[in-house]
Formats: C-alpha cells, structure tokens, sequence
C-alpha cells in the first residue's frame, strides 16, 4: 500500500465511523462525493484493500500479443543484434511488418538482457584552486560591444527606421572589441580597445603586459583559431593541430599556452566583461568617448586604476613567478611573421610587392628563406638568420609593363611608381 493510499483510508475511517461526513471526506481527498460513496462501499465490502487500485499486480489490458514479443525478441537476437531499440523498432517495422513502440521494444530489450541502460549523466566539476604566486597564470579573452553606445557613427542603413534621424537610417558608432588578460591570483586587470579580436591585438596586450610585470609562466584563453589551428597532413586520418602566429611567440618567450575546453573554465576574465559592461560603459558615457583613442584614454585613466585598486586581493604566496625579458627581442617575437624564398636576383616578394634586398651577400642568402616580420607598429623587417638585410620596395612586374608600352609617358611612369621606360632594363622586375 502506497502513502497516497494509507492517506485515503486514513480519510475514510473516520467516513465509515460516522465522524466525518463524505462531502467533508470529499473536500479534503479532492474527489467528487459520487467517488466518495463507492470507495465507501467498497471498503465495507473488501476491508482495508478496498483502497488499492484493482489492477495493481495485473496484466494490462493493453499489453501487446505475447507471440508478437516473442517474434520481436528473436529478431532482435538474431537479425538486430547490438541494434537500439529506436533502431530496431524502425527495422521491425519497414522489414519484418512488426509494429512495436521504441520504448515498449526498449522495456522487453532491457528485461531479456538485450540493451543496458544508459544512464546521461553530467560530467563532474570541481571549482579550480586559484594559482599561488603572481604571474603564475594569466586568463585572456576578448568581448565585442557597444561600448561607445553608438556615438562617433555616422548615418548607415539599416532597413529600420529612426524616429530621431530619419527612417531607413541608423546611428551607429564604431563596435569596439576589448581585449584583455587577468591574473590568475590577484585578478589584476590589463585590456585595451582594439577593432576587433585578432591576434595582433592579443600580442599587443600581452607586449604592455611583458614590459610591464615580465613574462608570465602560462596563458589561459579558449579554443580561438588565434590559440590553435588545424591541418589535414598525408598519413594521419584526422586534422593535426598546427603553430599558430600566436603560439609561435608564446614558445619563443617561454609562456606555456593553456586551452580552455569551455568559458566556464575560464570564468575569471569572463565575469570581468560584466562588471566592464557595466560601469566601463557608464564611464564612456560620462567622458563622451566617440572614438577608439578617447575610449582608451578613459580606459587607463579612469577605469583600470579603480579596478586594480578595489577589485584585486593579495597572492597566497608573496612569490612573483614573472621572469625577465633578458636578451628576448620582443619587437620580433611578439609579430606576424611569414617566410620567404630569395629569388636568383636577390628579390622576394611580400603581400604582392616585390623588394630588393641590398649588399653585403651572406653565405646560402641565394635561394635561401628570410623571415618577414611585421611588427605591430607597422614596420617590415627582414631577416636572414640571425641578420636583418635592408632592402628597397620595387615597382611590380605588372607596373613595369603598364610603364614600359609604347604608348606610355615618363610622367605616366613616374605616377606608377616606376623609372622613366628603357627597353630591357626594367623587365621581370631585375634592378637597373
């Protein structure tokens, strides 16, 4: 007998005694008077097991043919071996003619030993100790907003209409993207308005970060193709993961690179974005900020002080696990760098340009490879080595011969970029 049952014949005793009446039983079970008086009468003809449900312990009334079972059950054993019962039900039916609910199939799988249940259960977190020692770990991630709020913008369609400027017309500002790392110990904060999230920016925080504190021991961001990339390579089935510019520089300084395999992992410099979108927002606001350099500027001046200075607690350890820049030439690590072959004419060619590289020659320099390094503040510089070459940017082969016809002036070349036409000297973009 079920609680819910002992409940009823608690009710009804007091009904069958006479010290309740049955619309007041009624009342308190829920249940219509009509549904009262036979329960009554059944209890006084059966005693206490009037109050049990009369199929309990019987066969269904619904219960599927017990040969159509065991035909299922045998096709299952022999025809649908390691079939599910979604499976297997669906096969039942369009071959065998069989038609057996998925979930029936599954019960008379599970009771004969054909299926085990498979129980989805949520895999177990643990909340993560905070790092010891300052620099021992720093977090990154990057958050896309409208920060400015739609100031500094201008008239851009949108297909909705304004009411204050026009319909068809919207007032958008510039979408920022602000990138930022975070101490894993202290929490102290350092970010930076960018365009958008590349790897250029996050090189560039972590530049301010280095010359700042030192090179912290590990980087903590999430799965972004700035962090990790993928290759299909011969010989092996799946993608292999490839350098990336980004983990190509945190090799070089010695930064163990760290992917989170959720933002939850992470979740020190995810909760930051909500308290910048908060009052980092407000501060914009307050400052008019309409462009990326005012939105920098309140940034550092207002924003960052106050939360390393309220936001930020002291280390478990007294420790700082940064290390020094030393020798490490962090212009040249932290930046995109691409490899090049030098051609017989000592030339290379470099996001479509061409550039001669000048004298001295150095030994294997001929159809060797250079490195071309662009810096992050917009300077190229080429390496051979351990030596940076000079060179000078040349017209392209096609510019030369848009220079070189005959119908060409040497203004019209001169306005391309190119020498006054000689016939033999400028071709196939050789020096004079």
């Amino acid at each position: 007998m079920s609680q819910r049952e002992r409940d009823v014949l608690k009710v009804m005793s007091a009904v069958l005694s006479g010290d309740r009446t049955q619309v007041e039983a009624a009342r308190l079970m829920g249940r219509s008077v009509r549904q009262v008086g036979r329960l009554a009468a059944r209890l006084r003809e059966l005693g206490d097991c009037g109050v049990v449900h009369r199929l309990r312990g019987r066969p269904s009334n619904h219960r599927t043919d017990r040969s159509l079972r065991e035909k299922a059950l045998k096709l299952c054993r022999e025809r649908y071996a390691e079939f599910g019962p979604t499976l297997a039900s669906e096969k039942l039916k369009e071959d065998d003619g069989i038609a057996v609910c998925p979930e029936t199939l599954r019960g008379w799988m599970l009771a004969e030993g054909l299926w085990e249940r498979k129980r989805h259960r949520d895999c177990h977190r643990a909340r993560r100790v905070r790092r010891s020692c300052f620099g021992e770990m720093v977090q990154a991630d990057a958050s896309v907003h409208d920060w400015l709020e739609g100031r500094g913008g201008g008239n851009v369609s949108r297909g909705v209409g304004n009411a204050s400027r026009g319909g068809g017309e919207a007032w958008r500002g510039p979408m920022l993207t602000l990138v930022g790392m975070i101490d894993d110990a202290t929490d102290r904060l350092l970010c930076r308005f960018y365009e958008s999230e590349t790897t250029a920016a996050y090189m560039d925080v972590l530049d301010r970060w280095v010359r700042k504190f030192g090179r912290p021991a590990s980087w903590y961001s999430d799965r972004h193709s700035i962090f990790r990339a993928e290759a299909s390579v011969a010989g092996y089935d799946e993608p292999v993961s490839v350098p990336t510019q980004f983990s190509r520089a945190s090799g070089e300084l010695g930064i163990e690179l760290i992917l989170a395999n959720s933002p939850q992992a992470k979740g020190r410099v995810e909760r930051v974005w909500g308290t910048a979108q908060d009052r980092l927002v407000k501060e914009l606001r307050l400052a008019q900020a309409r462009s990326i350099e005012q939105a920098n500027a309140v940034l550092e001046q207002k924003f960052l002080p106050w939360f390393n200075r309220r936001c930020t607690h002291a280390p478990a350890s007294g420790n700082d696990a940064h290390r020094p820049i030393g020798k490490l030439n962090l212009d040249a690590i932290l930046c995109i760098q691409e490899q090049r072959v030098v051609a017989n004419d000592y030339t290379i060619r470099f996001d479509n340009h061409f550039y001669q590289l000048l004298p001295p020659v150095w030994p294997g320099q001929r159809g060797g490879k250079v490195i071309v390094e662009q810096r992050l503040d917009g300077t190229m510089k080429v390496r051979f080595k351990n030596r940076y070459l000079e060179y000078n940017a040349i017209p392209s082969p096609s510019t030369i011969d848009a220079a070189t016809t005959d119908t060409a002036t040497p203004s019209d070349a001169a306005k391309l970029g190119a020498p006054p036409p000689n016939p033999g000297v400028y071709r196939m973009g050789r020096s004079p």
